[in-house]
């Protein structure tokens, strides 16, 4: 049941895998995106159903030809991080853009320097 607001699910790493393939190839049938994977390859009923499920989430859409589905990506890539993004701010730093940069700052995942330049890319409308 998707909540009010379209805010939509998130997704499992292999939901998140398979929606690469289509930011990177485009429109697919599942088949195809079988062929992506190494041996041992996952079962197709097994990836025609994650894709289903992304499908509920509302994360890629279909056209039919004939019996078989070409599904393809309905959500940017740019939105998806900036959702996820969005999403793991809100809960872990209770909404807080600074309290999640200044976590980065402490955690020294980034420097001052860098933290400055992003200061100023932004401000400059990069």
């Amino acid at each position: 049941m998707r909540k009010k607001g379209g805010s939509m699910k998130g997704l499992t790493a292999k939901e998140e895998e398979i929606m690469g393939y289509f930011w990177e190839k485009g429109p697919l049938f599942v088949k195809e995106i079988l062929a992506f994977y190494d041996e041992p390859k996952p079962h197709f009923n097994t990836l025609s159903t994650i894709v289903r499920g992304l499908e509920e989430k509302g994360y890629v859409a279909h056209k039919a030809y004939g019996n078989t589905y070409q599904y393809y990506a309905v959500v940017s890539r740019e939105d998806f991080s900036r959702r996820t993004l969005r999403g793991v701010i809100g809960k872990y730093f209770n909404n807080s853009y600074l309290s999640a940069v200044s976590s980065l700052v402490q955690e020294e995942d980034i420097s001052l320097d860098e933290l400055k330049q992003l200061i100023k890319e932004v401000e400059e409308g990069k």
